[in-house]
């Protein structure tokens, strides 16, 4: 087992991604949409993944912060999307509850990284 895959934030980040690939399937987003989702979901769990691999607390710290700039573009996207009424209040409450969880734990490992 890899060190990233112990990270509880790695796996709520894998939850997440997932969750949103299971809402992309149900609906039909228009293709920009579909693809910033996608790509900023993912790469929320890809930069954790990819900055535990890294030996310096510098470049450990980058790939945080990029992953924690991730989830800020998914709440930016999913927002959108509730205002134009896309999807659901309770669907966008849930997703923005369970990225700020992402985002707050992201923040813990950034900051023991100073």
């Amino acid at each position: 087992m890899f060190d990233f895959q112990k990270l509880d934030v790695y796996q709520k980040s894998k939850n997440f991604c997932k969750q949103i690939y299971s809402i992309l399937d149900e609906k039909h987003f228009d293709r920009v949409t579909n693809d910033q989702l996608r790509r900023a979901s993912f790469s929320i769990m890809l930069n954790i993944a990819e900055g535990t691999s890294r030996f310096s607390n510098k470049d450990r710290k980058n790939f945080f912060v990029v992953a924690r700039g991730s989830a800020f573009e998914c709440v930016a996207i999913l927002e959108y999307l509730h205002e134009t009424e896309e999807i659901t209040g309770k669907g966008f409450l849930e997703s923005e509850q369970r990225l700020e969880e992402i985002s707050k734990m992201l923040f813990g490992l950034i900051k023991n990284l100073d």
